[in-house]
């Protein structure tokens, strides 16, 4: 997957005296939040996350970045899961799963008496519905096709049982990050609709899902407002609202984690990390993550069958072009610069977190302008009059350089690559659109390098499809769709390496092929990978206890694969009986309200007492 207020206060004046004489005094958890914030009420719990990027959309066959998959998973559930622990593989809506003798079928037992948000009976057959839309749909193939490769049907002979028949042993079977939907209500909305169907729930219509949460409301660039499930076959959480609220920027953020307008601030810049550090009710994790940033290439933009599309620089087709740009990056120095020291120098699309698969390339490109420039010279790039390269032909090594409107480290990121490329006789003109924007130019091949990155799953399949010429983009009725591949790059040999570990159940000889990939994809470099990312965090400890980390101990808190911390968070003051809001407990605000109420009684008491005071004697006392 992709990686995309005002201050409290409590107002007194008449209304409220009037209220706290005749009919006592009742706040808002929405008193301390701006217009744009959602108004859940005060005898509810809730937890409010501060997030600088809104997702791209509510439709889990079509949101790609992080925030979006946050939102999926806590709606929907998968057959199995990966552990807080470790990641290691663990029930999911599925209790138990075997393989058959002859490794062509895979039967999972679900659970009995699931529900869904609605009341509606959840079974087996809402999965094999689910996976048989993915395997006969092409838009729905989008996030889901990696999964479902090598499966050839699925059936539910019955309530609790799934059978997925498959073309040939599959090591993932027991990893599907497939969510699962409600048949009645997505059969509803055919392959056409469900292009731009929101999947956007409203107070009186929640989003139907089976997860520990459902959607009550969103509004774009604003907040989105989820509701507990009571349903949910785990149990309903602890905290009955979970609001996603989008900041502007990190500083914006930062502030209000102090001030109490949010409880959760997630993926901290490091300057506003460590302003947050040793704050009093305040803890702040530097988790480590599994997501990497990149320099993208434009390496040929084509559809799936190999039809050119965009107006992409055909300069950058060529290899070697690309592999001495690499030693032109100064990785280290963008970890320093951008992410305060928060991460490490990348090389290999396996981040690692996950320490069996990731490889350390042979021959390593490091830091070295001038290898940079003599390789540029080999490759017949020579320095023009104006300080700009140009091939033999004139041409200018001068490209479009994206980056993200909604992200500080993609602008930060950008700007130093700009002069690490100029360094070496390499122009580029940087444009900053937004995460929607980009994902259009990209789908359409109108790029030449973007900044961007990705989050890891613990198994590298879907991560090594992106790369596959299959998932480039492809024409749905003379309409150009994206699909996973942003580069376009297309390796018949690496594509044949793909569909090998995909075979492989031996997973010591998969994690050879898997490495075989990632040397690669290092040495056609159609990404530099610029860096591993920390993910700091940071929450109001004052307020919430209960966090789970994946991985334990250092792992993240949220944005996780799964919903530990979902399912496990609740008030400090949960045993004593009160509820907490997005702006503090909702005692405190009781107390507050009558306090005020107090401190108002008592000044219209001594203004009536001292009504006959002349104005000169009320101005000296001013």
């Amino acid at each position: 997957m992709r990686t995309l207020s005002r201050k409290a206060r409590l107002s007194v004046g008449a209304g409220a005296l009037a209220l706290a004489l005749g009919m006592g005094v009742t706040v808002s958890a929405a008193a301390s939040s701006s217009s744009s914030s959602p108004s859940p009420s005060s005898s509810k719990t809730v937890f409010t996350i501060g997030i600088t990027q809104d997702i791209d959309s509510a439709n889990p066959f079509t949101g790609i970045v992080a925030e979006a998959y946050e939102i999926f998973q806590m709606e929907y559930p998968t057959l199995t899961e990966y552990s807080a622990k470790d990641f290691s593989i663990v029930p999911g809506l599925a209790e138990s799963w075997q393989e058959s003798p002859d490794h062509t079928t895979w039967t999972y037992k679900i659970r009995s008496g699931l529900k869904w948000s609605d009341g509606q009976p959840m079974t087996a057959k809402d999965a094999a519905y689910t996976f048989n839309r993915i395997l006969k749909g092409e838009y729905e193939k989008t996030n889901y096709g990696s999964y479902v490769e090598n499966i050839t049907s699925a059936e539910a002979p019955d309530d609790t049982t799934l059978v997925l028949k498959v073309s040939k042993p599959t090591p993932i079977m027991t990893k599907l990050a497939v969510y699962i939907l409600p048949q009645h209500i997505w059969e509803k909305i055919d392959e056409k609709a469900v292009q731009s169907y929101k999947n956007e729930g409203t107070p009186t219509e929640p989003t139907v899902g089976s997860g520990p949460y459902v959607m009550i409301e969103r509004k774009v660039g604003q907040f989105i407002r989820m509701q507990a499930n009571p349903n949910f076959y785990r149990g309903k959480p602890a905290v009955d609202e979970v609001v996603f609220k989008i900041y502007s920027n990190a500083d914006a953020l930062g502030q209000a984690l102090k001030k109490g307008e949010v409880d959760f601030a997630d993926s901290i810049e490091a300057n506003v990390f460590k302003t947050l550090q040793n704050q009093p009710g305040i803890t702040a994790v530097n988790a480590v993550y599994s997501g990497f940033d990149e320099l993208a290439f434009n390496t040929g933009a084509a559809l799936d069958d190999g039809t050119p599309i965009g107006d992409g620089n055909p300069l950058l087709k060529d290899k070697a072009l690309r592999q001495a740009l690499g030693w032109a990056i100064d990785r280290q120095a963008l970890v320093d610069k951008v992410l305060g020291g928060g991460g490490s120098p990348g090389s290999t699309i396996i981040p690692p977190i996950y320490s069996a698969l990731h490889l350390t390339p042979a021959n390593e490109v490091t830091y070295d302008p001038e290898k940079a420039k003599s390789l540029l010279d080999a490759a017949g790039y020579k320095v023009g009059s104006d300080g700009i390269r140009q091939d033999a032909s004139g041409k200018r090594l001068s490209f479009r350089l994206f980056a993200r409107s909604d992200s500080d480290t993609s602008q930060k990121s950008v700007q130093f690559i700009k002069s690490y490329l100029a360094a070496v006789g390499v122009e580029t003109n940087v444009k900053v659109v937004s995460s929607d924007a980009l994902t259009e130019i990209i789908g359409q091949g109108n790029f030449d390098m973007f900044e961007w990155g990705w989050v890891v799953e613990p198994d590298p399949n879907y991560q090594l499809s992106t790369f596959t010429c299959a998932n480039r983009s492809y024409k749905d009725g003379g309409q150009i769709l994206a699909n996973l591949s942003d580069s376009f790059y297309c390796n018949p040999a690496y594509d044949e390496l793909y569909t090998k570990q995909g075979g492989q159940t031996d997973e010591a000889q998969r994690w050879e092929t898997v490495k075989q990939m990632q040397q690669m994809l290092y040495d056609d470099a159609p990404y530099i990978i610029t860096y591993y990312y920390d993910n700091p965090e940071a929450y109001r400890s004052d307020r919430f206890t209960g966090f789970v980390p994946q991985p334990d101990p250092n792992g993240s808190l949220l944005f996780q694969y799964g919903t530990w911390s979902y399912e496990n968070i609740k008030p400090v003051s949960a045993d004593a009986g009160s509820s907490t809001s997005s702006s503090s407990s909702s005692t405190a605000l009781y107390v507050l309200a009558a306090v005020a109420a107090l401190v108002v009684i008592a000044i219209v008491v001594i203004v009536l007492s001292r009504r006959n005071r002349t104005a000169a004697d009320l101005d000296d006392r001013e």
